[in-house]
Protein backbone atom coordinates (compact mmCIF):
# COMPACT_ATOMS: atom_id res chain seq x y z
CA UNK A 1 0.00 0.00 0.00
CA UNK A 2 1.15 3.28 -1.01
CA UNK A 3 1.97 5.84 1.95
CA UNK A 4 -0.18 8.47 3.36
CA UNK A 5 -0.91 11.12 0.64
CA UNK A 6 0.20 9.19 -1.99
CA UNK A 7 -2.24 7.91 -4.83
CA UNK A 8 -2.64 4.41 -4.78
CA UNK A 9 -5.69 2.04 -6.22
CA UNK A 10 -8.34 3.15 -3.74
CA UNK A 11 -7.74 6.81 -4.56
CA UNK A 12 -8.29 6.12 -8.21
CA UNK A 13 -11.15 3.88 -8.07
CA UNK A 14 -12.76 6.92 -5.71
CA UNK A 15 -11.76 9.50 -8.58
CA UNK A 16 -12.95 6.95 -11.77
CA UNK A 17 -16.72 6.33 -9.76
CA UNK A 18 -17.46 9.85 -8.43
CA UNK A 19 -16.52 9.30 -4.21
CA UNK A 20 -15.03 12.61 -2.88
CA UNK A 21 -12.53 10.33 -1.22
CA UNK A 22 -11.10 6.97 -0.48
CA UNK A 23 -13.07 6.45 2.56
CA UNK A 24 -15.99 5.33 0.19
CA UNK A 25 -14.68 1.89 0.25
CA UNK A 26 -14.18 1.50 3.98
CA UNK A 27 -17.59 1.70 4.45
CA UNK A 28 -18.86 -0.46 0.96
CA UNK A 29 -16.40 -3.29 2.13
CA UNK A 30 -18.88 -2.59 5.48
CA UNK A 31 -21.91 -3.30 3.51
CA UNK A 32 -20.81 -6.07 1.60
CA UNK A 33 -20.32 -7.84 4.67
CA UNK A 34 -22.58 -6.68 7.53
CA UNK A 35 -25.75 -5.41 5.41
CA UNK A 36 -25.74 -2.42 7.77
CA UNK A 37 -27.91 -0.09 5.47
CA UNK A 38 -31.15 -1.18 3.67
CA UNK A 39 -33.58 0.22 1.92
CA UNK A 40 -35.79 2.59 4.03
CA UNK A 41 -32.83 2.89 6.71
CA UNK A 42 -32.53 6.63 8.71
CA UNK A 43 -28.57 6.95 8.93
CA UNK A 44 -26.79 9.26 11.03
CA UNK A 45 -23.19 9.85 10.00
CA UNK A 46 -20.85 11.68 12.55
CA UNK A 47 -17.77 13.30 10.98
CA UNK A 48 -19.26 13.23 7.61
CA UNK A 49 -16.50 15.16 6.15
CA UNK A 50 -15.64 15.47 3.22
CA UNK A 51 -19.18 13.10 2.59
CA UNK A 52 -17.71 9.63 0.79
CA UNK A 53 -19.96 8.24 3.43
CA UNK A 54 -23.02 9.88 2.61
CA UNK A 55 -22.40 8.94 -1.00
CA UNK A 56 -22.21 5.07 -0.48
CA UNK A 57 -25.35 5.47 2.48
CA UNK A 58 -27.48 7.07 -0.01
CA UNK A 59 -26.81 4.56 -2.58
CA UNK A 60 -27.25 1.50 -0.15
CA UNK A 61 -30.83 3.22 0.27
CA UNK A 62 -31.74 2.29 -2.93
CA UNK A 63 -33.90 4.20 -5.62
CA UNK A 64 -36.04 7.40 -3.58
CA UNK A 65 -39.04 5.56 -3.93
CA UNK A 66 -37.80 3.43 -1.26
CA UNK A 67 -37.45 6.52 1.06
CA UNK A 68 -34.86 6.59 3.81
CA UNK A 69 -32.60 9.20 5.04
CA UNK A 70 -29.13 10.15 5.26
CA UNK A 71 -28.01 12.71 8.33
CA UNK A 72 -24.22 14.24 8.13
CA UNK A 73 -23.08 16.21 11.10
CA UNK A 74 -19.32 17.59 11.29
CA UNK A 75 -17.36 20.33 12.61
CA UNK A 76 -16.93 21.30 9.01
CA UNK A 77 -19.37 22.80 7.10
CA UNK A 78 -20.09 19.91 3.90
CA UNK A 79 -22.09 20.28 0.94
CA UNK A 80 -24.00 17.26 -0.07
CA UNK A 81 -22.10 15.57 -2.98
CA UNK A 82 -23.52 15.86 -6.21
CA UNK A 83 -22.58 12.55 -7.94
CA UNK A 84 -24.49 9.25 -5.65
CA UNK A 85 -26.55 11.37 -3.71
CA UNK A 86 -30.15 12.74 -3.44
CA UNK A 87 -32.54 14.58 -1.59
CA UNK A 88 -32.73 11.75 1.04
CA UNK A 89 -29.02 13.55 2.12
CA UNK A 90 -28.99 16.70 4.59
CA UNK A 91 -25.65 17.66 6.49
CA UNK A 92 -25.30 20.04 9.50
CA UNK A 93 -22.29 21.99 10.65
CA UNK A 94 -21.89 21.39 14.39
CA UNK A 95 -19.92 19.97 17.32
CA UNK A 96 -21.40 16.24 17.99
CA UNK A 97 -19.43 16.85 21.60
CA UNK A 98 -21.70 19.11 22.65
CA UNK A 99 -24.64 18.57 20.84
CA UNK A 100 -27.79 17.25 22.92
CA UNK A 101 -29.10 14.39 21.81
CA UNK A 102 -33.36 15.63 21.50
CA UNK A 103 -31.25 17.89 18.97
CA UNK A 104 -30.35 15.26 16.74
CA UNK A 105 -32.93 12.92 17.57
CA UNK A 106 -34.59 15.91 16.15
CA UNK A 107 -33.38 15.13 12.59
CA UNK A 108 -34.62 11.99 11.95
CA UNK A 109 -37.78 10.29 10.90
CA UNK A 110 -40.91 11.30 13.29
CA UNK A 111 -38.22 12.57 15.43
CA UNK A 112 -37.85 8.81 16.87
CA UNK A 113 -34.28 8.39 16.20
CA UNK A 114 -32.14 6.83 13.69
CA UNK A 115 -31.50 2.66 12.35
CA UNK A 116 -27.54 3.06 11.58
CA UNK A 117 -24.80 5.41 13.23
CA UNK A 118 -22.11 5.80 11.58
CA UNK A 119 -18.85 7.37 13.23
CA UNK A 120 -16.09 8.56 11.27
CA UNK A 121 -14.77 11.06 13.65
CA UNK A 122 -10.94 11.35 14.23
CA UNK A 123 -9.16 13.59 16.65
CA UNK A 124 -6.32 15.86 14.97
CA UNK A 125 -2.97 13.96 14.37
CA UNK A 126 -0.27 14.66 16.85
CA UNK A 127 2.07 11.81 16.24
CA UNK A 128 2.15 11.61 20.20
CA UNK A 129 0.10 7.81 19.96
CA UNK A 130 -1.05 7.83 23.53
CA UNK A 131 -2.34 11.14 23.23
CA UNK A 132 -4.49 10.56 19.72
CA UNK A 133 -5.91 7.30 21.13
CA UNK A 134 -7.05 8.83 24.19
CA UNK A 135 -8.83 11.58 21.91
CA UNK A 136 -10.11 8.62 19.87
CA UNK A 137 -11.53 6.72 22.45
CA UNK A 138 -12.96 9.60 23.62
CA UNK A 139 -15.15 10.74 20.49
CA UNK A 140 -15.54 6.73 20.64
CA UNK A 141 -17.07 6.83 23.81
CA UNK A 142 -19.24 10.03 22.70
CA UNK A 143 -20.69 8.24 19.39
CA UNK A 144 -21.28 5.18 21.92
CA UNK A 145 -23.42 7.51 24.51
CA UNK A 146 -25.16 9.07 21.59
CA UNK A 147 -26.40 6.16 20.24
CA UNK A 148 -27.53 4.20 23.73
CA UNK A 149 -27.68 6.99 26.15
CA UNK A 150 -27.66 5.83 30.24
CA UNK A 151 -30.87 3.48 29.33
CA UNK A 152 -30.34 -0.31 30.03
CA UNK A 153 -31.48 -1.55 26.58
CA UNK A 154 -34.40 -3.97 27.78
CA UNK A 155 -35.91 -0.45 29.22
CA UNK A 156 -36.02 0.56 25.19
CA UNK A 157 -38.13 -2.47 24.51
CA UNK A 158 -40.50 -2.19 27.38
CA UNK A 159 -41.12 1.51 26.86
CA UNK A 160 -41.29 1.71 23.14
CA UNK A 161 -41.76 5.73 21.74
CA UNK A 162 -42.46 7.03 25.47
CA UNK A 163 -38.70 6.44 26.24
CA UNK A 164 -38.04 8.98 23.14
CA UNK A 165 -39.19 12.25 25.12
CA UNK A 166 -36.46 10.56 27.53
CA UNK A 167 -33.73 13.69 26.65
CA UNK A 168 -30.84 11.99 27.64
CA UNK A 169 -32.52 8.55 25.82
CA UNK A 170 -29.81 7.52 23.03
CA UNK A 171 -30.75 8.09 19.58
CA UNK A 172 -30.36 4.20 17.85
CA UNK A 173 -33.62 2.55 17.50
CA UNK A 174 -33.72 -1.25 19.14
CA UNK A 175 -32.32 -3.78 16.43
CA UNK A 176 -30.31 -0.83 14.97
CA UNK A 177 -26.27 -0.81 14.32
CA UNK A 178 -23.62 1.26 15.34
CA UNK A 179 -19.38 1.60 14.00
CA UNK A 180 -17.19 3.28 15.07
CA UNK A 181 -13.69 4.55 14.37
CA UNK A 182 -10.74 4.73 16.73
CA UNK A 183 -7.71 4.08 16.74
CA UNK A 184 -5.54 0.94 18.07
CA UNK A 185 -4.77 1.20 21.77
CA UNK A 186 -5.53 -0.87 24.94
CA UNK A 187 -8.62 1.71 25.45
CA UNK A 188 -10.16 1.12 22.58
CA UNK A 189 -10.61 -2.45 23.93
CA UNK A 190 -13.39 -1.29 26.71
CA UNK A 191 -15.60 -0.17 24.20
CA UNK A 192 -15.79 -3.54 22.69
CA UNK A 193 -16.70 -4.49 26.54
CA UNK A 194 -19.07 -2.49 26.63
CA UNK A 195 -21.18 -3.11 23.52
CA UNK A 196 -20.73 -6.29 23.54
CA UNK A 197 -23.90 -7.09 25.77
CA UNK A 198 -25.82 -4.35 24.15
CA UNK A 199 -25.73 -5.82 20.86
CA UNK A 200 -26.58 -9.41 19.22
CA UNK A 201 -23.00 -9.06 17.87
CA UNK A 202 -19.61 -6.94 18.28
CA UNK A 203 -16.73 -7.39 15.43
CA UNK A 204 -13.48 -5.70 14.91
CA UNK A 205 -12.47 -4.79 11.00
CA UNK A 206 -9.93 -3.10 9.46
CA UNK A 207 -11.18 -2.50 5.98
CA UNK A 208 -8.78 -3.52 2.98
CA UNK A 209 -8.58 0.61 2.14
CA UNK A 210 -7.06 1.39 5.36
CA UNK A 211 -3.34 2.62 4.54
CA UNK A 212 -0.93 0.76 5.81
CA UNK A 213 0.41 3.53 8.11
CA UNK A 214 -2.82 3.79 9.57
CA UNK A 215 -3.73 2.48 13.07
CA UNK A 216 -7.52 2.83 12.62
CA UNK A 217 -10.14 -0.05 13.21
CA UNK A 218 -13.79 -0.05 13.62
CA UNK A 219 -16.17 -1.63 15.94
CA UNK A 220 -19.02 -2.77 14.57
CA UNK A 221 -21.72 -3.33 16.76
CA UNK A 222 -25.01 -5.19 15.02
CA UNK A 223 -28.79 -5.16 16.38
CA UNK A 224 -29.30 -3.06 19.62
CA UNK A 225 -30.75 -5.29 22.01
Amino acid sequence: MSGAGAPDFFYREAQRLGYVARSAFKLLQMQKQYKLIKPGSSVLDLGCAPGAWLQVACQSLGPVKNGGLVVGIDLKKVKVPSVHCDARVQTVCADVMNLPKNLIRALSPQQRGFSVILSDMCPPVSGITTKDAALSAELGMRALDLAIGRTAPSDQNIQGEAQTNDPDCGVLLPGGHLVIKLLESEDVRELNQICKPLFRKASWLRPKATRSSSREIYLISQELL
